[in-house]
Protein backbone atom coordinates (compact mmCIF):
# COMPACT_ATOMS: atom_id res chain seq x y z
CA UNK A 1 0.00 0.00 0.00
CA UNK A 2 2.92 2.61 0.99
CA UNK A 3 4.47 1.61 -2.53
CA UNK A 4 1.04 2.42 -4.02
CA UNK A 5 0.81 5.58 -2.75
CA UNK A 6 4.09 6.57 -3.43
CA UNK A 7 3.54 5.58 -7.27
CA UNK A 8 1.66 9.29 -9.27
CA UNK A 9 4.63 11.02 -6.46
CA UNK A 10 7.74 8.89 -8.00
CA UNK A 11 5.73 9.71 -11.69
CA UNK A 12 5.10 13.48 -11.57
CA UNK A 13 8.81 13.91 -10.42
CA UNK A 14 10.46 12.04 -13.63
CA UNK A 15 7.84 13.84 -15.86
CA UNK A 16 8.81 17.14 -14.10
CA UNK A 17 12.52 16.71 -14.72
CA UNK A 18 12.19 15.13 -18.31
CA UNK A 19 10.60 18.63 -19.13
CA UNK A 20 13.10 20.46 -17.66
CA UNK A 21 15.68 22.51 -19.56
CA UNK A 22 19.59 21.84 -18.41
CA UNK A 23 21.04 25.34 -18.07
CA UNK A 24 25.02 25.10 -18.14
CA UNK A 25 26.82 27.58 -16.50
CA UNK A 26 30.81 27.77 -18.08
CA UNK A 27 33.78 28.38 -15.49
CA UNK A 28 35.17 30.81 -17.89
CA UNK A 29 33.95 32.89 -20.84
CA UNK A 30 34.50 31.89 -24.09
CA UNK A 31 37.62 33.27 -25.70
CA UNK A 32 36.81 35.45 -27.92
CA UNK A 33 38.00 36.79 -31.80
CA UNK A 34 40.79 39.41 -31.48
CA UNK A 35 39.03 43.54 -31.54
CA UNK A 36 40.85 46.61 -32.44
CA UNK A 37 41.28 49.48 -30.53
CA UNK A 38 42.50 52.58 -31.07
CA UNK A 39 45.43 54.01 -28.26
CA UNK A 40 46.46 57.10 -29.88
CA UNK A 41 46.44 59.02 -33.17
CA UNK A 42 43.57 59.88 -35.76
CA UNK A 43 43.12 59.07 -39.47
CA UNK A 44 42.05 56.53 -41.52
CA UNK A 45 45.66 54.75 -41.97
CA UNK A 46 46.73 52.98 -39.29
CA UNK A 47 49.96 51.22 -37.93
CA UNK A 48 49.35 48.26 -36.42
CA UNK A 49 51.41 47.54 -32.84
CA UNK A 50 51.75 43.77 -32.03
CA UNK A 51 53.40 41.93 -28.98
CA UNK A 52 56.12 38.98 -28.14
CA UNK A 53 56.75 39.36 -25.01
CA UNK A 54 57.95 36.32 -22.48
CA UNK A 55 59.05 32.80 -23.73
CA UNK A 56 58.83 31.91 -27.60
CA UNK A 57 57.12 28.63 -27.48
CA UNK A 58 54.24 27.04 -29.85
CA UNK A 59 52.55 25.63 -26.25
CA UNK A 60 48.53 25.99 -25.66
CA UNK A 61 48.75 28.28 -22.61
CA UNK A 62 45.93 27.79 -19.69
CA UNK A 63 44.35 30.28 -18.10
CA UNK A 64 43.65 29.56 -14.34
CA UNK A 65 44.93 26.28 -15.03
CA UNK A 66 41.74 25.08 -16.67
CA UNK A 67 41.03 26.39 -20.33
CA UNK A 68 43.41 26.01 -22.91
CA UNK A 69 44.46 28.99 -24.49
CA UNK A 70 46.08 29.89 -28.38
CA UNK A 71 49.82 29.18 -28.08
CA UNK A 72 51.97 32.57 -28.78
CA UNK A 73 52.09 31.14 -32.18
CA UNK A 74 48.63 30.92 -32.67
CA UNK A 75 47.89 34.50 -31.56
CA UNK A 76 50.46 35.78 -34.00
CA UNK A 77 49.29 34.32 -37.09
CA UNK A 78 45.63 35.35 -35.88
CA UNK A 79 46.17 38.68 -35.90
CA UNK A 80 48.65 38.72 -39.22
CA UNK A 81 45.71 37.13 -41.09
CA UNK A 82 43.32 39.84 -39.48
CA UNK A 83 45.88 42.70 -40.72
CA UNK A 84 45.80 41.11 -44.08
CA UNK A 85 41.91 42.36 -44.40
CA UNK A 86 42.30 45.81 -43.50
CA UNK A 87 44.12 47.65 -46.47
CA UNK A 88 44.18 50.92 -43.95
CA UNK A 89 46.96 48.85 -42.41
CA UNK A 90 50.29 50.71 -43.53
CA UNK A 91 52.88 49.13 -40.80
CA UNK A 92 53.26 46.84 -38.22
CA UNK A 93 55.26 47.68 -35.39
CA UNK A 94 56.39 43.99 -33.17
CA UNK A 95 57.52 45.31 -29.87
CA UNK A 96 59.57 42.43 -28.44
CA UNK A 97 60.53 41.96 -24.85
CA UNK A 98 61.50 37.74 -24.62
CA UNK A 99 64.73 36.41 -23.80
CA UNK A 100 63.89 34.09 -26.64
CA UNK A 101 62.36 29.86 -26.36
CA UNK A 102 62.27 27.11 -28.39
CA UNK A 103 63.65 26.63 -31.91
CA UNK A 104 60.69 25.70 -33.98
CA UNK A 105 58.02 28.53 -32.55
CA UNK A 106 61.02 31.19 -33.19
CA UNK A 107 61.39 29.60 -36.93
CA UNK A 108 57.83 29.60 -36.99
CA UNK A 109 57.46 33.53 -36.40
CA UNK A 110 59.87 33.92 -38.46
CA UNK A 111 58.97 32.90 -41.34
CA UNK A 112 54.59 34.22 -40.37
CA UNK A 113 56.49 37.29 -40.41
CA UNK A 114 58.46 37.39 -43.89
CA UNK A 115 55.21 35.58 -45.68
CA UNK A 116 53.12 38.65 -44.23
CA UNK A 117 55.69 41.09 -45.22
CA UNK A 118 55.04 39.28 -49.67
CA UNK A 119 51.34 39.15 -49.14
CA UNK A 120 50.44 42.50 -47.96
CA UNK A 121 53.46 44.73 -48.25
CA UNK A 122 52.92 46.15 -45.20
CA UNK A 123 56.21 47.70 -43.37
CA UNK A 124 57.13 46.05 -40.46
CA UNK A 125 59.76 47.43 -37.67
CA UNK A 126 61.03 45.08 -35.08
CA UNK A 127 61.18 47.62 -31.84
CA UNK A 128 63.14 45.40 -28.86
CA UNK A 129 62.08 46.38 -25.55
CA UNK A 130 63.98 45.53 -22.29
CA UNK A 131 65.42 42.00 -23.92
CA UNK A 132 65.30 41.06 -27.36
CA UNK A 133 67.55 38.01 -27.17
CA UNK A 134 68.92 34.96 -29.12
CA UNK A 135 65.05 33.51 -30.85
CA UNK A 136 64.01 36.70 -30.05
CA UNK A 137 66.45 38.59 -32.36
CA UNK A 138 65.74 35.23 -34.78
CA UNK A 139 62.45 36.79 -35.41
CA UNK A 140 63.37 40.57 -35.55
CA UNK A 141 65.51 39.56 -38.53
CA UNK A 142 62.43 39.16 -40.14
CA UNK A 143 61.47 43.09 -39.87
CA UNK A 144 62.71 45.65 -42.63
CA UNK A 145 64.24 47.89 -39.87
CA UNK A 146 65.69 46.86 -36.31
CA UNK A 147 65.07 49.63 -33.57
CA UNK A 148 66.78 49.19 -29.88
CA UNK A 149 65.27 50.66 -26.86
CA UNK A 150 68.22 52.59 -25.34
CA UNK A 151 68.58 50.22 -22.61
CA UNK A 152 68.13 46.85 -24.72
CA UNK A 153 69.90 43.68 -24.10
CA UNK A 154 70.58 41.88 -27.14
CA UNK A 155 72.46 38.84 -28.67
CA UNK A 156 73.11 35.64 -27.05
CA UNK A 157 72.57 34.22 -30.96
CA UNK A 158 73.08 30.46 -30.74
CA UNK A 159 71.51 27.18 -29.82
CA UNK A 160 71.80 25.33 -26.24
CA UNK A 161 70.28 22.16 -25.55
CA UNK A 162 70.19 21.54 -21.80
CA UNK A 163 69.21 18.61 -19.12
CA UNK A 164 69.15 18.11 -15.15
CA UNK A 165 71.50 14.53 -14.28
CA UNK A 166 69.56 13.70 -11.34
CA UNK A 167 71.27 10.17 -10.91
CA UNK A 168 73.02 11.01 -7.51
CA UNK A 169 69.67 12.71 -6.52
CA UNK A 170 68.05 9.42 -6.69
CA UNK A 171 71.02 7.49 -5.41
CA UNK A 172 70.84 9.04 -2.03
CA UNK A 173 66.93 8.45 -1.87
CA UNK A 174 66.72 4.83 -2.72
CA UNK A 175 65.38 5.12 -5.92
CA UNK A 176 66.98 2.95 -8.94
CA UNK A 177 65.66 3.65 -13.02
CA UNK A 178 65.77 0.91 -15.29
CA UNK A 179 65.47 1.54 -18.91
CA UNK A 180 64.52 -1.22 -21.94
CA UNK A 181 65.76 0.05 -25.02
CA UNK A 182 65.77 -1.38 -28.32
CA UNK A 183 68.98 0.56 -29.42
CA UNK A 184 71.79 2.42 -27.71
CA UNK A 185 70.99 5.88 -28.82
CA UNK A 186 67.02 5.29 -27.65
CA UNK A 187 67.09 7.15 -24.58
CA UNK A 188 69.88 9.59 -25.27
CA UNK A 189 70.24 12.58 -23.40
CA UNK A 190 68.60 10.53 -19.99
CA UNK A 191 68.63 12.85 -16.87
CA UNK A 192 68.91 9.67 -15.23
CA UNK A 193 72.53 9.02 -15.95
CA UNK A 194 75.51 11.14 -17.55
CA UNK A 195 75.73 11.37 -21.20
CA UNK A 196 78.32 9.19 -23.27
CA UNK A 197 80.89 10.87 -25.57
CA UNK A 198 79.37 9.14 -28.53
CA UNK A 199 75.64 11.34 -27.22
CA UNK A 200 77.60 14.54 -26.57
CA UNK A 201 79.15 13.95 -30.08
CA UNK A 202 75.41 13.53 -31.47
CA UNK A 203 73.67 16.09 -29.66
CA UNK A 204 76.57 18.86 -31.05
CA UNK A 205 75.90 17.95 -34.48
CA UNK A 206 72.61 18.83 -34.05
CA UNK A 207 73.27 22.05 -31.94
CA UNK A 208 75.57 22.91 -35.03
CA UNK A 209 73.06 22.35 -37.63
CA UNK A 210 70.51 24.16 -35.77
CA UNK A 211 73.26 27.31 -35.03
CA UNK A 212 74.14 27.26 -39.04
CA UNK A 213 70.57 28.13 -39.28
CA UNK A 214 70.27 30.96 -37.16
CA UNK A 215 73.69 32.59 -38.56
CA UNK A 216 71.88 31.88 -42.15
CA UNK A 217 68.77 34.21 -41.06
CA UNK A 218 70.71 37.15 -39.93
CA UNK A 219 72.61 37.15 -43.05
CA UNK A 220 69.88 37.00 -45.07
CA UNK A 221 68.17 39.59 -42.80
CA UNK A 222 70.98 41.99 -42.03
CA UNK A 223 72.14 43.00 -45.56
CA UNK A 224 75.03 43.96 -46.19
CA UNK A 225 76.44 42.24 -43.26
CA UNK A 226 78.62 39.12 -43.99
CA UNK A 227 78.56 35.39 -42.49
CA UNK A 228 82.26 35.84 -41.10
CA UNK A 229 81.02 39.36 -39.48
CA UNK A 230 77.95 37.05 -38.07
CA UNK A 231 79.93 33.92 -37.25
CA UNK A 232 82.27 36.27 -34.90
CA UNK A 233 79.77 37.72 -33.04
CA UNK A 234 77.22 34.80 -32.57
CA UNK A 235 79.24 32.98 -29.81
CA UNK A 236 76.39 33.17 -27.24
CA UNK A 237 77.17 37.04 -26.04
CA UNK A 238 74.89 39.61 -25.16
CA UNK A 239 75.62 42.78 -26.69
CA UNK A 240 73.70 46.58 -25.23
CA UNK A 241 72.23 48.58 -27.69
CA UNK A 242 74.99 50.55 -28.32
CA UNK A 243 77.51 47.12 -29.18
CA UNK A 244 74.50 45.77 -31.24
CA UNK A 245 74.16 49.16 -33.39
CA UNK A 246 78.27 49.37 -34.17
CA UNK A 247 78.14 45.10 -35.08
CA UNK A 248 74.81 46.24 -37.83
CA UNK A 249 72.76 43.65 -35.63
CA UNK A 250 70.36 46.74 -35.08
CA UNK A 251 69.68 49.62 -37.20
CA UNK A 252 69.11 52.50 -34.81
CA UNK A 253 68.60 53.26 -31.35
CA UNK A 254 65.26 54.83 -29.86
CA UNK A 255 62.17 54.58 -28.01
CA UNK A 256 59.12 53.27 -29.08
CA UNK A 257 57.06 56.43 -29.61
CA UNK A 258 60.14 57.72 -31.84
CA UNK A 259 59.69 54.14 -33.63
CA UNK A 260 56.14 55.38 -34.23
CA UNK A 261 57.27 58.75 -35.47
CA UNK A 262 59.57 57.10 -37.65
CA UNK A 263 57.58 54.60 -39.65
CA UNK A 264 54.98 57.33 -40.34
CA UNK A 265 57.97 59.55 -41.51
CA UNK A 266 59.21 56.32 -43.66
CA UNK A 267 55.75 55.50 -45.36
CA UNK A 268 54.75 59.49 -45.70
CA UNK A 269 52.10 59.28 -43.32
CA UNK A 270 50.97 63.25 -42.38
CA UNK A 271 48.51 61.46 -40.14
CA UNK A 272 47.70 57.81 -38.54
CA UNK A 273 46.56 55.83 -36.10
CA UNK A 274 48.40 53.40 -33.60
CA UNK A 275 45.66 50.65 -33.39
CA UNK A 276 46.76 47.18 -30.82
CA UNK A 277 44.25 43.98 -30.97
CA UNK A 278 42.97 42.64 -28.21
CA UNK A 279 40.66 40.41 -26.45
CA UNK A 280 37.70 41.34 -24.57
CA UNK A 281 39.17 40.64 -20.87
CA UNK A 282 42.61 42.53 -21.94
CA UNK A 283 43.37 45.43 -20.83
CA UNK A 284 45.59 47.80 -23.22
CA UNK A 285 45.08 51.62 -23.44
CA UNK A 286 48.53 52.95 -24.38
CA UNK A 287 51.13 52.22 -26.52
CA UNK A 288 52.78 50.17 -23.59
CA UNK A 289 50.30 48.69 -22.47
CA UNK A 290 50.61 45.04 -21.63
CA UNK A 291 54.00 44.95 -21.84
CA UNK A 292 55.43 41.27 -20.11
CA UNK A 293 58.69 41.18 -17.96
CA UNK A 294 60.56 38.23 -19.73
CA UNK A 295 61.28 35.41 -17.60
CA UNK A 296 64.98 35.30 -16.50
CA UNK A 297 65.48 32.51 -13.75
CA UNK A 298 65.60 29.13 -14.43
CA UNK A 299 64.73 26.82 -12.05
CA UNK A 300 64.71 22.58 -11.83
CA UNK A 301 60.93 22.12 -13.41
CA UNK A 302 60.37 25.99 -14.67
CA UNK A 303 60.32 29.23 -16.16
CA UNK A 304 58.85 32.05 -14.45
CA UNK A 305 56.26 29.80 -14.24
CA UNK A 306 56.08 28.04 -17.84
CA UNK A 307 57.06 24.43 -17.50
CA UNK A 308 60.28 23.45 -19.36
CA UNK A 309 63.51 21.30 -18.87
CA UNK A 310 62.30 18.59 -16.44
CA UNK A 311 63.25 15.15 -17.31
CA UNK A 312 62.80 13.22 -18.99
CA UNK A 313 63.29 14.80 -22.35
CA UNK A 314 65.36 17.37 -24.10
CA UNK A 315 64.45 20.69 -25.90
CA UNK A 316 66.40 22.85 -28.13
CA UNK A 317 66.21 26.00 -27.29
CA UNK A 318 66.95 29.34 -29.12
CA UNK A 319 67.08 30.78 -25.45
CA UNK A 320 69.48 33.56 -23.53
CA UNK A 321 70.29 31.71 -20.29
CA UNK A 322 71.78 34.08 -17.22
Amino acid sequence: MRWKCLLPAVLLLLFLLNGCAVITIPLLPATEELRERTVEGEGNEKILLLDLSGMISEEKRRRLGFREEASMVDELKEALQKAERDRNIKGLILRINSPGGTVTASDIIHHELLEHRKRSGQRITACLMDVGTSGAYYVATAADEIVAHPTTITGSIGVVAMKFNVQGLMSKVGVEQETIKSGAMKDLFSPFRPSTPEEQRLLQTVIDTLHRRFVGVIVDGRRPITREAVEKLADGRIYTADQALELQLVDRIGYLDETILGMKKDLNLARARVIVYYRPDGYKSTIYSGLQTPPLQLNLLSINGQEMLAPPGVRFLYLWLP
